[in-house]
Protein backbone atom coordinates (compact mmCIF):
# COMPACT_ATOMS: atom_id res chain seq x y z
CA UNK A 1 0.00 0.00 0.00
CA UNK A 2 1.26 3.65 -1.13
CA UNK A 3 2.58 5.23 1.93
CA UNK A 4 0.55 8.16 1.19
CA UNK A 5 -2.45 5.97 1.54
CA UNK A 6 -2.01 4.70 4.54
CA UNK A 7 -1.07 7.71 6.19
CA UNK A 8 -4.46 9.40 4.47
CA UNK A 9 -6.56 6.95 5.77
CA UNK A 10 -4.90 7.14 9.35
CA UNK A 11 -5.97 10.74 9.50
CA UNK A 12 -9.24 10.04 8.51
CA UNK A 13 -10.07 7.48 11.31
CA UNK A 14 -9.33 9.72 13.74
CA UNK A 15 -10.34 13.37 12.15
CA UNK A 16 -13.34 12.29 11.00
CA UNK A 17 -15.21 11.02 14.25
CA UNK A 18 -13.69 14.17 15.37
CA UNK A 19 -15.59 16.41 12.78
CA UNK A 20 -18.69 14.84 12.83
CA UNK A 21 -19.22 15.71 15.79
CA UNK A 22 -20.17 19.20 14.35
CA UNK A 23 -22.36 17.89 12.00
CA UNK A 24 -24.25 15.93 14.29
CA UNK A 25 -24.42 18.68 16.83
CA UNK A 26 -26.51 20.85 13.89
CA UNK A 27 -27.54 17.88 12.27
CA UNK A 28 -29.29 16.63 15.18
CA UNK A 29 -30.96 19.75 15.88
CA UNK A 30 -33.32 19.16 13.42
CA UNK A 31 -34.09 15.84 13.78
CA UNK A 32 -33.94 12.74 16.08
CA UNK A 33 -33.58 10.29 13.09
CA UNK A 34 -31.00 12.40 11.23
CA UNK A 35 -28.61 12.51 14.57
CA UNK A 36 -29.21 8.89 15.11
CA UNK A 37 -28.25 7.93 11.58
CA UNK A 38 -25.28 10.75 11.50
CA UNK A 39 -24.00 9.27 14.09
CA UNK A 40 -23.92 5.49 13.37
CA UNK A 41 -22.75 6.46 9.85
CA UNK A 42 -20.18 8.08 11.01
CA UNK A 43 -19.02 4.73 13.35
CA UNK A 44 -19.47 2.40 10.62
CA UNK A 45 -17.52 4.13 8.14
CA UNK A 46 -14.81 4.79 10.80
CA UNK A 47 -14.80 1.02 11.05
CA UNK A 48 -14.66 0.54 7.40
CA UNK A 49 -11.50 2.39 7.73
CA UNK A 50 -9.88 1.14 10.05
CA UNK A 51 -10.45 -2.45 8.05
CA UNK A 52 -8.56 -0.65 5.04
CA UNK A 53 -5.40 -1.26 7.28
CA UNK A 54 -5.12 -4.79 7.60
CA UNK A 55 -2.95 -5.19 4.81
CA UNK A 56 -0.20 -3.03 6.11
CA UNK A 57 -0.84 -3.45 9.81
CA UNK A 58 -0.49 -7.69 8.84
CA UNK A 59 2.67 -7.37 6.71
CA UNK A 60 4.97 -6.85 9.54
CA UNK A 61 6.09 -3.24 8.84
CA UNK A 62 6.36 -0.98 10.87
CA UNK A 63 4.46 2.68 9.86
CA UNK A 64 5.66 5.79 11.02
CA UNK A 65 5.05 9.23 9.63
CA UNK A 66 5.86 12.94 11.08
CA UNK A 67 2.82 15.32 10.90
CA UNK A 68 4.81 18.66 11.53
CA UNK A 69 7.23 19.22 14.19
CA UNK A 70 6.85 21.29 17.31
CA UNK A 71 10.33 21.81 18.50
CA UNK A 72 13.45 19.91 17.19
CA UNK A 73 12.66 16.35 18.41
CA UNK A 74 9.33 17.16 19.44
CA UNK A 75 6.20 16.33 16.48
CA UNK A 76 3.11 15.71 16.53
CA UNK A 77 3.67 11.92 14.35
CA UNK A 78 1.88 8.77 14.04
CA UNK A 79 2.65 5.26 13.86
CA UNK A 80 0.66 2.04 12.85
CA UNK A 81 1.84 -1.45 13.87
CA UNK A 82 0.45 -4.42 14.72
CA UNK A 83 -0.38 -3.81 18.48
CA UNK A 84 -1.58 -0.47 17.73
CA UNK A 85 -3.87 -1.92 14.97
CA UNK A 86 -5.43 -4.87 17.14
CA UNK A 87 -6.42 -2.07 19.85
CA UNK A 88 -7.51 0.27 16.41
CA UNK A 89 -9.72 -2.61 15.30
CA UNK A 90 -11.18 -3.90 18.11
CA UNK A 91 -11.88 -0.29 19.58
CA UNK A 92 -13.60 0.94 16.02
CA UNK A 93 -15.92 -2.21 16.59
CA UNK A 94 -16.84 -2.14 19.92
CA UNK A 95 -18.14 1.50 19.41
CA UNK A 96 -19.79 -0.03 16.87
CA UNK A 97 -21.92 -2.11 18.56
CA UNK A 98 -22.46 0.72 21.27
CA UNK A 99 -23.49 3.01 19.09
CA UNK A 100 -26.21 0.72 17.52
CA UNK A 101 -27.20 -0.22 21.09
CA UNK A 102 -27.55 3.30 21.86
CA UNK A 103 -30.30 4.31 19.62
CA UNK A 104 -32.81 2.48 21.61
CA UNK A 105 -30.97 2.24 24.94
CA UNK A 106 -31.15 6.31 24.93
CA UNK A 107 -34.27 6.50 23.27
CA UNK A 108 -36.03 8.04 26.79
CA UNK A 109 -33.15 9.83 27.55
CA UNK A 110 -32.77 13.74 28.04
CA UNK A 111 -29.33 15.73 26.50
CA UNK A 112 -29.49 12.37 23.40
CA UNK A 113 -27.67 14.91 21.03
CA UNK A 114 -25.06 16.29 23.23
CA UNK A 115 -24.67 12.45 24.27
CA UNK A 116 -23.88 11.30 20.72
CA UNK A 117 -21.46 14.29 20.29
CA UNK A 118 -19.02 13.47 22.96
CA UNK A 119 -19.54 9.75 21.78
CA UNK A 120 -18.68 10.40 18.61
CA UNK A 121 -15.87 12.52 19.75
CA UNK A 122 -14.00 9.93 22.25
CA UNK A 123 -14.12 7.48 19.56
CA UNK A 124 -11.29 9.49 17.55
CA UNK A 125 -9.89 10.58 20.41
CA UNK A 126 -9.06 7.28 21.51
CA UNK A 127 -8.23 5.81 18.30
CA UNK A 128 -5.52 8.98 18.59
CA UNK A 129 -3.74 7.02 20.87
CA UNK A 130 -3.29 4.24 19.61
CA UNK A 131 -1.85 5.54 16.72
CA UNK A 132 0.31 8.12 18.11
CA UNK A 133 3.42 7.38 17.05
CA UNK A 134 5.31 9.62 19.99
CA UNK A 135 4.66 10.32 23.82
CA UNK A 136 3.54 13.83 22.93
CA UNK A 137 0.97 13.18 20.13
CA UNK A 138 -0.40 10.39 22.59
CA UNK A 139 -0.70 12.38 25.68
CA UNK A 140 -3.10 14.93 23.69
CA UNK A 141 -5.38 12.81 22.45
CA UNK A 142 -5.28 11.00 25.82
CA UNK A 143 -6.24 14.30 27.70
CA UNK A 144 -9.20 14.94 24.66
CA UNK A 145 -10.31 11.76 25.58
CA UNK A 146 -10.09 11.58 29.25
CA UNK A 147 -11.80 15.46 29.27
CA UNK A 148 -14.63 14.74 27.08
CA UNK A 149 -15.49 11.27 28.61
CA UNK A 150 -16.02 13.46 31.24
CA UNK A 151 -19.34 14.40 29.79
CA UNK A 152 -20.40 10.45 29.30
CA UNK A 153 -19.65 9.87 33.56
CA UNK A 154 -22.29 13.04 34.28
CA UNK A 155 -24.76 12.69 31.73
CA UNK A 156 -27.59 11.38 34.59
CA UNK A 157 -26.66 14.46 35.82
CA UNK A 158 -28.22 13.35 39.21
CA UNK A 159 -26.10 14.17 42.54
CA UNK A 160 -24.64 10.81 42.79
CA UNK A 161 -23.62 11.56 38.49
CA UNK A 162 -21.86 14.67 39.52
CA UNK A 163 -20.06 13.47 42.29
CA UNK A 164 -18.20 10.42 41.08
CA UNK A 165 -17.63 12.92 37.80
CA UNK A 166 -16.05 15.34 40.03
CA UNK A 167 -13.86 12.33 41.19
CA UNK A 168 -13.35 11.03 37.82
CA UNK A 169 -12.16 14.90 36.86
CA UNK A 170 -9.86 15.66 39.65
CA UNK A 171 -7.95 11.69 39.11
CA UNK A 172 -8.15 13.08 35.26
CA UNK A 173 -6.42 16.32 35.43
CA UNK A 174 -3.49 14.74 37.88
CA UNK A 175 -3.16 11.95 35.56
CA UNK A 176 -2.52 14.11 32.23
CA UNK A 177 -0.10 16.42 34.62
CA UNK A 178 1.96 13.35 35.71
CA UNK A 179 1.96 12.10 31.94
CA UNK A 180 3.29 15.04 31.10
CA UNK A 181 5.92 15.09 33.61
CA UNK A 182 6.94 11.80 32.17
CA UNK A 183 6.76 13.41 28.72
CA UNK A 184 9.11 16.26 29.93
CA UNK A 185 11.58 13.43 31.53
CA UNK A 186 11.73 11.65 28.50
CA UNK A 187 12.93 14.63 26.58
CA UNK A 188 15.23 15.67 28.70
CA UNK A 189 16.74 12.39 28.83
CA UNK A 190 16.25 11.40 25.34
CA UNK A 191 16.33 14.59 23.14
CA UNK A 192 12.96 12.73 21.67
CA UNK A 193 9.57 11.52 22.72
CA UNK A 194 9.28 9.14 19.73
CA UNK A 195 7.64 5.50 20.44
CA UNK A 196 9.79 4.11 17.32
CA UNK A 197 13.68 5.56 18.59
CA UNK A 198 13.87 2.53 21.13
CA UNK A 199 14.59 2.89 24.67
CA UNK A 200 14.72 6.46 25.44
CA UNK A 201 16.07 6.02 29.05
CA UNK A 202 18.76 3.97 29.58
CA UNK A 203 20.43 4.34 32.57
CA UNK A 204 19.07 3.96 36.28
CA UNK A 205 19.01 7.63 37.51
CA UNK A 206 16.53 9.76 39.98
CA UNK A 207 15.03 10.69 36.74
CA UNK A 208 14.35 7.57 35.58
CA UNK A 209 12.15 6.39 38.96
CA UNK A 210 10.46 10.21 38.57
CA UNK A 211 9.19 8.91 34.49
CA UNK A 212 8.68 5.82 35.80
CA UNK A 213 6.31 7.19 38.82
CA UNK A 214 4.70 9.57 36.79
CA UNK A 215 3.80 7.31 33.77
CA UNK A 216 2.24 4.46 36.20
CA UNK A 217 0.23 7.01 38.04
CA UNK A 218 -0.95 8.71 34.81
CA UNK A 219 -1.46 5.18 32.78
CA UNK A 220 -2.42 3.48 36.09
CA UNK A 221 -5.32 5.48 36.71
CA UNK A 222 -6.97 5.47 33.29
CA UNK A 223 -6.03 1.15 33.91
CA UNK A 224 -7.96 1.41 37.44
CA UNK A 225 -4.23 -0.01 38.98
CA UNK A 226 -4.75 -0.41 42.73
CA UNK A 227 -4.10 2.66 44.54
CA UNK A 228 -5.51 4.49 41.43
CA UNK A 229 -8.83 2.81 41.03
CA UNK A 230 -10.88 5.45 43.39
CA UNK A 231 -12.85 7.07 40.30
CA UNK A 232 -13.74 4.18 38.60
CA UNK A 233 -16.55 1.97 41.07
CA UNK A 234 -18.24 5.29 41.00
CA UNK A 235 -17.93 6.63 37.55
CA UNK A 236 -18.96 3.42 35.62
CA UNK A 237 -22.45 2.17 37.01
CA UNK A 238 -23.62 6.03 36.78
CA UNK A 239 -22.78 6.49 33.11
CA UNK A 240 -25.48 4.96 30.49
CA UNK A 241 -24.79 1.25 29.99
CA UNK A 242 -23.23 1.64 26.59
CA UNK A 243 -20.97 4.34 28.12
CA UNK A 244 -19.97 2.04 30.93
CA UNK A 245 -19.11 -1.01 27.88
CA UNK A 246 -16.55 1.96 26.23
CA UNK A 247 -15.24 3.28 29.49
CA UNK A 248 -14.71 -0.24 31.00
CA UNK A 249 -14.45 -2.38 27.12
CA UNK A 250 -11.88 0.39 25.39
CA UNK A 251 -11.18 3.31 27.72
CA UNK A 252 -9.25 1.28 30.40
CA UNK A 253 -7.12 -0.23 27.66
CA UNK A 254 -5.87 3.16 26.73
CA UNK A 255 -4.15 3.22 30.42
CA UNK A 256 -3.06 -0.86 29.76
CA UNK A 257 -1.47 0.49 26.43
CA UNK A 258 0.16 3.66 27.87
CA UNK A 259 1.67 1.30 30.49
CA UNK A 260 2.94 -1.52 27.79
CA UNK A 261 4.85 1.66 25.61
CA UNK A 262 5.55 3.08 29.26
CA UNK A 263 7.89 -0.85 29.70
CA UNK A 264 9.42 -1.54 26.14
CA UNK A 265 9.45 2.22 24.75
CA UNK A 266 10.67 4.34 27.94
CA UNK A 267 12.83 1.38 29.62
CA UNK A 268 13.18 -1.71 28.48
CA UNK A 269 13.01 -5.20 30.42
CA UNK A 270 16.44 -4.99 31.02
CA UNK A 271 16.77 -1.19 32.73
CA UNK A 272 12.93 -2.34 34.76
CA UNK A 273 14.47 -5.68 35.94
CA UNK A 274 18.00 -3.66 36.90
CA UNK A 275 16.96 -0.95 38.86
CA UNK A 276 13.47 -3.71 40.19
CA UNK A 277 10.69 -1.06 38.49
CA UNK A 278 9.28 -4.23 37.36
CA UNK A 279 8.79 -5.61 41.18
CA UNK A 280 6.52 -2.07 41.81
CA UNK A 281 4.26 -3.41 39.27
CA UNK A 282 4.39 -6.88 40.30
CA UNK A 283 3.26 -5.76 43.64
CA UNK A 284 0.65 -3.37 42.25
CA UNK A 285 -0.73 -5.58 40.05
CA UNK A 286 -1.71 -8.70 42.48
CA UNK A 287 -3.03 -6.16 45.12
CA UNK A 288 -5.25 -5.21 41.98
CA UNK A 289 -6.11 -8.64 41.06
CA UNK A 290 -7.37 -9.36 44.70
CA UNK A 291 -8.58 -6.56 45.50
CA UNK A 292 -10.72 -6.15 42.70
CA UNK A 293 -11.90 -9.22 42.74
CA UNK A 294 -12.59 -9.62 46.30
CA UNK A 295 -14.74 -6.10 46.93
CA UNK A 296 -16.90 -7.76 43.41
CA UNK A 297 -18.04 -9.70 45.92
CA UNK A 298 -19.82 -7.55 48.16
CA UNK A 299 -21.71 -5.40 45.44
CA UNK A 300 -25.20 -5.78 45.26
CA UNK A 301 -25.74 -3.30 42.06
CA UNK A 302 -24.62 -5.19 38.95
CA UNK A 303 -22.67 -2.32 37.12
CA UNK A 304 -20.81 -1.87 40.17
CA UNK A 305 -19.59 -5.43 40.53
CA UNK A 306 -18.63 -5.10 36.97
CA UNK A 307 -16.67 -2.24 37.30
CA UNK A 308 -14.68 -3.66 40.50
CA UNK A 309 -14.51 -6.84 37.93
CA UNK A 310 -12.80 -4.77 35.83
CA UNK A 311 -10.31 -3.79 38.37
CA UNK A 312 -9.38 -7.01 38.92
CA UNK A 313 -8.95 -8.12 35.29
CA UNK A 314 -6.84 -4.69 34.50
CA UNK A 315 -4.47 -6.08 37.55
CA UNK A 316 -3.91 -9.55 35.04
CA UNK A 317 -2.28 -7.16 32.44
CA UNK A 318 -0.14 -5.27 34.86
CA UNK A 319 1.13 -8.76 36.40
CA UNK A 320 1.69 -9.66 33.05
CA UNK A 321 4.02 -7.13 32.09
CA UNK A 322 6.49 -7.39 34.46
CA UNK A 323 7.55 -11.32 33.26
CA UNK A 324 9.50 -10.85 30.09
CA UNK A 325 8.70 -13.60 28.18
CA UNK A 326 7.16 -14.53 25.03
CA UNK A 327 4.79 -16.55 26.29
CA UNK A 328 3.59 -13.98 28.87
CA UNK A 329 3.64 -10.87 26.52
CA UNK A 330 1.00 -12.66 24.33
CA UNK A 331 -1.14 -13.89 27.38
CA UNK A 332 -1.31 -10.43 28.61
CA UNK A 333 -2.51 -8.77 25.47
CA UNK A 334 -4.56 -11.26 24.89
CA UNK A 335 -6.17 -10.81 27.78
CA UNK A 336 -6.68 -6.65 26.84
CA UNK A 337 -8.02 -7.73 23.95
CA UNK A 338 -10.55 -10.45 25.94
CA UNK A 339 -11.63 -8.16 28.29
CA UNK A 340 -12.55 -5.52 25.72
CA UNK A 341 -15.39 -7.45 24.19
CA UNK A 342 -16.30 -9.91 27.36
CA UNK A 343 -16.79 -6.78 29.63
CA UNK A 344 -18.51 -4.69 27.13
CA UNK A 345 -20.77 -7.58 26.13
CA UNK A 346 -21.38 -7.86 29.81
CA UNK A 347 -22.03 -4.19 30.57
CA UNK A 348 -24.76 -3.91 27.65
CA UNK A 349 -26.16 -6.82 28.45
CA UNK A 350 -26.57 -5.12 32.51
CA UNK A 351 -28.00 -2.71 30.79
CA UNK A 352 -30.50 -4.14 28.93
CA UNK A 353 -31.66 -6.22 32.00
CA UNK A 354 -31.77 -2.84 33.57
CA UNK A 355 -33.40 -0.81 30.72
CA UNK A 356 -36.16 -3.82 30.58
CA UNK A 357 -36.89 -4.49 33.85
CA UNK A 358 -35.53 -1.88 35.97
CA UNK A 359 -33.75 -3.99 38.17
CA UNK A 360 -30.47 -2.85 39.56
CA UNK A 361 -29.99 -5.20 42.19
CA UNK A 362 -27.90 -8.65 41.83
CA UNK A 363 -30.33 -10.15 44.70
CA UNK A 364 -34.02 -9.17 42.83
CA UNK A 365 -33.27 -10.86 39.43
CA UNK A 366 -33.95 -14.31 40.34
CA UNK A 367 -36.04 -15.78 37.57
CA UNK A 368 -35.09 -12.95 35.37
CA UNK A 369 -33.58 -15.12 32.91
CA UNK A 370 -36.09 -17.27 32.01
CA UNK A 371 -38.10 -14.34 30.78
CA UNK A 372 -34.52 -12.76 28.73
CA UNK A 373 -32.78 -15.60 28.15
CA UNK A 374 -31.17 -14.24 25.22
CA UNK A 375 -29.67 -11.46 27.22
CA UNK A 376 -28.96 -13.60 29.95
CA UNK A 377 -27.52 -16.00 27.56
CA UNK A 378 -24.67 -13.49 26.01
CA UNK A 379 -24.28 -12.53 29.89
CA UNK A 380 -23.40 -15.78 30.78
CA UNK A 381 -21.07 -16.88 28.03
CA UNK A 382 -18.71 -13.57 28.75
CA UNK A 383 -18.98 -14.58 32.21
CA UNK A 384 -17.93 -17.63 31.68
CA UNK A 385 -14.77 -15.96 29.50
CA UNK A 386 -14.05 -13.96 32.38
CA UNK A 387 -13.94 -17.04 34.46
CA UNK A 388 -11.99 -18.53 32.25
CA UNK A 389 -14.19 -21.65 31.28
CA UNK A 390 -12.89 -23.72 28.32
CA UNK A 391 -12.21 -23.28 25.04
CA UNK A 392 -13.67 -19.53 25.94
CA UNK A 393 -11.42 -16.71 25.06
CA UNK A 394 -10.45 -15.85 29.04
CA UNK A 395 -9.23 -19.35 29.69
CA UNK A 396 -6.78 -19.00 26.60
CA UNK A 397 -5.55 -15.54 27.54
CA UNK A 398 -5.06 -16.95 31.52
CA UNK A 399 -3.47 -20.53 29.87
CA UNK A 400 -0.90 -18.45 27.97
CA UNK A 401 -0.19 -16.56 31.24
CA UNK A 402 0.08 -19.26 33.71
CA UNK A 403 2.70 -21.21 30.89
CA UNK A 404 4.68 -18.14 30.54
CA UNK A 405 4.66 -17.37 34.74
CA UNK A 406 5.64 -20.93 34.86
CA UNK A 407 8.21 -20.82 32.38
CA UNK A 408 10.00 -18.42 34.50
CA UNK A 409 9.24 -19.77 37.76
CA UNK A 410 6.57 -17.31 38.90
CA UNK A 411 4.44 -20.16 40.57
CA UNK A 412 3.02 -17.83 42.62
CA UNK A 413 1.97 -15.72 40.08
CA UNK A 414 -0.26 -19.02 39.10
CA UNK A 415 -2.25 -19.82 41.98
CA UNK A 416 -2.87 -15.67 42.28
CA UNK A 417 -4.27 -16.24 38.94
CA UNK A 418 -6.42 -19.32 39.94
CA UNK A 419 -7.50 -17.69 43.33
CA UNK A 420 -8.95 -14.86 41.58
CA UNK A 421 -10.33 -16.90 38.57
CA UNK A 422 -12.31 -19.02 41.81
CA UNK A 423 -13.39 -15.54 43.31
CA UNK A 424 -14.68 -14.51 39.48
CA UNK A 425 -17.07 -17.49 39.57
CA UNK A 426 -18.02 -16.43 42.81
CA UNK A 427 -19.24 -13.27 42.11
CA UNK A 428 -20.79 -14.10 38.35
CA UNK A 429 -22.58 -17.78 39.55
CA UNK A 430 -25.18 -15.73 41.83
CA UNK A 431 -26.02 -13.56 39.08
CA UNK A 432 -26.65 -16.30 36.52
CA UNK A 433 -28.03 -19.55 38.20
CA UNK A 434 -31.12 -17.45 40.29
CA UNK A 435 -31.74 -15.89 36.95
CA UNK A 436 -32.13 -19.01 35.46
CA UNK A 437 -33.17 -21.24 38.11
CA UNK A 438 -34.17 -19.40 41.15
CA UNK A 439 -37.72 -18.97 42.09
CA UNK A 440 -39.31 -16.05 40.01
CA UNK A 441 -39.17 -13.06 42.37
CA UNK A 442 -40.31 -10.22 39.80
CA UNK A 443 -43.34 -8.29 39.33
CA UNK A 444 -45.87 -11.14 38.20
CA UNK A 445 -47.70 -7.68 35.99
CA UNK A 446 -43.86 -6.33 34.87
CA UNK A 447 -43.29 -7.38 31.24
CA UNK A 448 -40.06 -8.52 30.43
CA UNK A 449 -38.42 -9.97 27.14
CA UNK A 450 -35.44 -9.67 25.14
CA UNK A 451 -37.01 -7.30 22.71
CA UNK A 452 -34.87 -4.72 24.62
CA UNK A 453 -33.03 -1.19 23.49
CA UNK A 454 -30.46 -3.42 21.41
CA UNK A 455 -33.29 -4.95 19.32
CA UNK A 456 -35.56 -2.74 19.09
CA UNK A 457 -33.88 0.22 16.70
CA UNK A 458 -36.61 1.41 14.34
CA UNK A 459 -39.50 2.00 16.61
CA UNK A 460 -36.93 3.86 19.15
CA UNK A 461 -35.84 6.46 16.53
CA UNK A 462 -39.78 6.97 16.09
Amino acid sequence: MDDQLIITIIMFVIMFPILMTAVIMYGGQHSDKLRNFLSLFTVLITFIGVLLLYPEAVSGRVFEYQLFEVLPGLAVSFRLDILSYCLVIISSFVWLLAAIYSIGYMAKEHSQLRYYAVLIFTLGSCLGIFLAGDFFTLFIFFELMSLIAYVLVIHEETAEALKAGYKYLVVTIIGGLAIFFGVIICFEAAGTVSIGEGPLITEASSLAWMAFFAFLIGFGIKAGMFPLHVWLPDAHPVAPSPASALLSGIMLKTGAYGLLRMVFDVFSPELMQAINLHAVMMVLGIITIILGSAVALTQDDIKRRLAYSSIGQMGYVVLGMTVFNEQVLTGDIFHIFTHAIMKSTLFLAAGAIIWKSGIKKVSGMAGLGRQMPVTFGCFTVAAFAMIGIPPLNGFLSKWSLCLGFLEDGYIFFVVILLLSSMLNAMYYLPIILPAFLGKEEIEKDLHVDDEGPAFNINEASK
